[in-house]
């Protein structure tokens, strides 16, 4: 059942620079956040610097707004120095939260602070329970759940935390664009451009075309090509049951986004979550609203003064248009109500749109027709979609509109767009609204707050007694003003609590307004207005002294984060054993042809774990001195156990471990740690080594060489699994292209598991065809289309300690299969070079991204 609703959520907006911080604050966000030069997951973004942290946390908290620092990329072993001092500066300014994906960051950062909150970045990928309790394991005070999380994860969530009794606050994205792969879990840009999403760096080639290659052969789809490009989150619909599920805070993607952008979406949802408390009325804490918006009308009034009103009720239709203005590639509530694979990913373009107007019906000289279903007025820029929004599209500010009965004539400037490139059929879209964006910048324009937040004030006093003011904001501060003359008995006009609210209610320019004020007189008693205002200023004074003070962190100045480093070097005495290839098979014929090859070590991950019982029969009939471990899928939700049960019950020797949820689940069986786990540096590594004793780690697809190198030497080689040889795993979905462009049904229930019939390619721009697959979850992966190999390194990690090396098939014959593995066979035994490898099995040569540390920026 729903829970009552006890605390509307906070709400959290995003600061890619100075305008939109002052934008989120001005339009009633109660905490931002924002990257400094480093380490931040939107690296494109103008961010902040460190210099600025005692300035904007000055301002956000004399404005009683939070900020919070993202620290959610991954942080390699040479960085971790530089990663200390960053996190010792962000502790000092008084920051109130860093957000963190790397495990190893989130170890430091109790090293250097017992009390510095730390919130687990939707990077770490935590869609459960059991993935909670780990991040609060590690010290974390709440945790980003999954863009994937729908309100039924959510509720189950919260129970089975309820029954483990165990609480902590919990965050999900509320509103932005969503990214088509679990955050944490994409690997695309690294794969195809050398550059990580787990270092701030994605290309968005979710939001490229693609074809749809079925059976080999292209399936057309007409202008569906963005296969891989999800409509933006819009939750509005669904605040009042995010609320009730007990999340504490709601998140507003656009660290990249305008201040526009920032203004527009945090107004609507504070307006939104402003009437989620039905027990009384909620004052208008803005001194100016947008009206109307969507239709041609008047400007809203100049900012109002004393007293105010009731807000009124928000309005759908006028929320719509202006979310839909800020940026849209198409509004959807996103997994919040469940898998429907139809609605979440349209396919018809990936990039911003805007509000859709019609379809263009006659070209009449230098006339448009069009019959439209929206408001448009001269001023308004709009596009023409003719289906390629890959190509140039026509565009531009409309001159006229002029009605002509149930159609509208538009015209424009001259020159202005190429009226020969425009077709009947083609849609419009407006995708500018100059005199909504003129209004938007009104409402953090200029020094004057515009944003007021309650203040409650109480007054004590007697006659021949000073009168006392006490006043309390919502941060927790309390200030107290003392009358300098002591209050004398009135006989006509006594300080009533109606006159003392009017006089302690004018607080004019300031950052807060008057919630409430309690009257204790003792007498009917009076004092100058002179006296009133000049403790109502003090008040004001005070508090602004109390919230502009750097909140103040406990910080170990002797800590490092080399007490934290593996205190197990490699003992040069003792001889390393003999370097070994661990092979992992996605099929019975693969697996086979590995066994022949004479590999000891073999991985199975099938999309059906039932059939791990056919390969585990097999292994333990023919070779039972082979060791078979298998692998669950990489992503567990609430109500996904049965899955880990089915794996659990084929007998295998032990467990490919993809998440947390496995951790525990598979606690005290034999277990290596799979790349999904993101072991980026010796903290983390150290951390999943002995808490949870997994035998050895897969290192972070994220490292290069050089990174690579570096891990090794800080930490016992002999710990980790390299791999090879692979299909870069790039994309990994909850959105399933099965379902979504090879059925008409929504999910699993109603698809009729095309998965199961056919061989389904994605082929990009420059023609490769990258492999798509399905796991038990019905999650869908994408695979690189081309193997690449880290082959030319070998020797390199060879003399470092490594002697664990992976490869990884994918669609591989297994006549494919044992030729690699014999090539990588010669390669250990110096038969062959990593480059005659490499091109004898017209392989791609690279071993994680290609580019270094994180660029800093000037």
């Amino acid at each position: 059942m729903p829970r009552s609703l006890t605390a509307v959520p906070e709400l959290l907006a995003p600061a890619g620079n100075w305008d939109c911080a002052k934008a989120a604050v001005e339009n009633g966000a109660d905490a931002i956040y924002f990257g400094l030069e480093q380490f931040n997951a939107r690296m494109r973004a103008q961010n902040f610097t460190q210099a600025d942290l005692p300035a904007l946390m000055t301002f956000l908290h004399r404005r009683g707004v939070k900020g919070y620092v993202t620290l959610n990329t991954l942080v390699f072993t040479a960085e971790l120095a530089e990663a200390e001092a960053y996190l010792r500066s962000i502790i000092s300014a008084g920051v109130d939260a860093v957000i963190v994906q790397d495990i190893g960051i989130c170890r430091l950062i109790r090293q250097l602070s017992p009390d510095f909150p730390i919130h687990a970045s939707t990077q770490m990928t935590i869609t459960s329970a059991p993935g909670v309790a780990f991040a609060k394991n590690l010290g974390c005070q709440l945790v980003v759940l999954a863009r994937e999380s729908s309100l039924k994860d959510i509720h189950k969530i919260q129970q089975q935390l309820g029954d483990r009794d165990l609480t902590l606050p919990l965050e999900v994205f509320v509103h932005g664009a969503l990214c088509v792969a679990y955050s944490g879990q994409c690997l695309t840009s690294e794969a195809l451009g050398g550059r990580s999403a787990n270092r701030g760096e994605c290309a968005q080639a979710c939001r490229m075309p693609y074809d749809l290659m079925v059976d080999g052969q292209k399936l057309d789809l007409g202008d569906r090509r963005y296969l891989l490009s999800p409509q933006d989150l819009a939750g509005l619909e669904v605040l009042p049951a995010l609320a009730q599920s007990g999340i504490t805070c709601l998140k507003i993607e656009g660290r990249l986004k305008t201040p526009e952008y920032v203004a527009s979406v945090t107004r609507i949802y504070r307006q939104a979550l402003d009437q989620l408390n039905p027990s009384q009325p909620k004052p208008d804490r803005h001194q100016k609203r947008l009206g109307e918006l969507d239709k041609p009308s008047p400007a809203p009034k100049e900012p109002r003064q004393q007293p105010r009103q009731p807000q009124p009720h928000t309005d759908p239709a006028r929320d719509r248009y202006q979310l839909e203005m800020a940026f849209s590639r198409g509004l959807y509530t996103g997994w919040f109500n469940g898998i429907d694979n139809q609605a979440l990913v349209h396919g018809h373009f990936g990039k911003k749109r805007g509000v859709y107007l019609g379809q263009v019906q006659h070209i009449q000289g230098h006339t448009i027709l069009i019959e439209l279903q929206g408001a448009l007025k001269p001023g308004d820029g709009v596009v023409f979609d003719n289906g390629n929004p890959a190509l140039k599209e026509e565009g531009g500010r409309v001159y006229s509109v002029t009605s002509r009965g149930r159609q509208t004539a538009l015209k424009f400037g001259r020159d202005d767009i190429s009226l020969s490139r425009i077709h009947i059929g083609d849609k419009l879209w407006k995708t500018s609204d100059p005199e909504l964006d003129k209004h938007i910048r009104q409402t953090y324009a200029g020094d004057i707050p515009r944003f007021q937040q309650p203040i409650t004030i109480a007054l004590h006093g007697s006659v021949n007694q000073p009168l006392v003011a006490i006043a309390h904001d919502a941060q927790g501060h309390v200030v107290q003003a003392e009358s300098t003359m002591v209050l004398v008995a009135a006989y006509n006009r006594p300080l009533t609590p109606e006159k003392l609210t009017q006089q302690f209610s004018r607080l004019g320019n300031t950052p807060f307004r008057l919630g409430e004020l309690t009257c204790h007189l003792e007498d009917a008693a009076m004092l100058p207005v002179s006296e009133l205002n000049r403790m109502r200023r003090s008040l004001v004074e005070q508090l602004d002294d109390r919230r502009s003070r750097p909140k103040r962190w406990q910080l170990n100045a002797s800590a490092s984060y080399q007490a934290l480093l593996p205190t197990q070097p490699r003992d040069l005495a003792v001889p390393l054993p003999s370097p070994e290839l661990i092979v992992l098979v996605r099929n019975l014929a693969q697996l086979q042809a590995a066994l022949a090859a004479g590999i000891t070590t073999l991985y199975c991950e099938f999309e059906d774990p039932p059939k791990y019982r056919q390969a585990v029969a097999l292994v333990h009939q023919t070779k039972p001195k082979v060791t078979l471990f298998v692998a669950p899928p990489r992503i567990t939700k609430p109500l996904e156990n049965y899955i880990l049960d089915q794996v659990k019950g084929v007998g295998a020797d032990g467990y490919l471990i993809r998440n947390y949820d496995q951790l525990t689940y598979f606690a005290g069986d034999r277990c290596v740690g799979d790349f999904s786990l993101n072991v980026a540096n010796p903290l983390t590594a150290t951390y999943f080594k002995q808490t949870f004793g997994l035998e050895h780690l897969t290192a972070s697809y994220d490292l290069n060489i050089q990174q690579l190198e570096d891990l090794l030497r800080l930490t016992p080689p002999h710990w980790f699994e390299i791999t090879l040889h692979q299909h870069m795993p790039m994309f990994h979905m909850e959105h399933c292209v099965f379902c979504a462009f090879l059925s008409t049904g929504k999910d699993f229930r109603d698809c009729g598991r095309p998965c199961e019939q056919y061989e389904v390619k994605l082929r990009d721009r420059v023609g490769t065809e990258h492999v798509l697959q399905a796991d038990a979850g019905c999650r869908n992966t994408v695979f690189n289309g081309t193997a690449q190999t880290g082959a030319e390194y070998v020797h390199q990690l060879l003399a470092l300690g490594a002697t664990r090396f992976r490869l990884e098939f994918l669609h591989e014959t297994a006549q494919q299969v044992e030729q690699i593995i014999a090539q990588y066979q010669q390669l250990l035994e110096g038969g062959i070079t990593g480059t005659q490898l490499w091109q004898t099995l017209k392989l791609h040569s690279r071993l994680g991204v290609t580019r270094g540390p994180l660029e800093t920026r000037s």
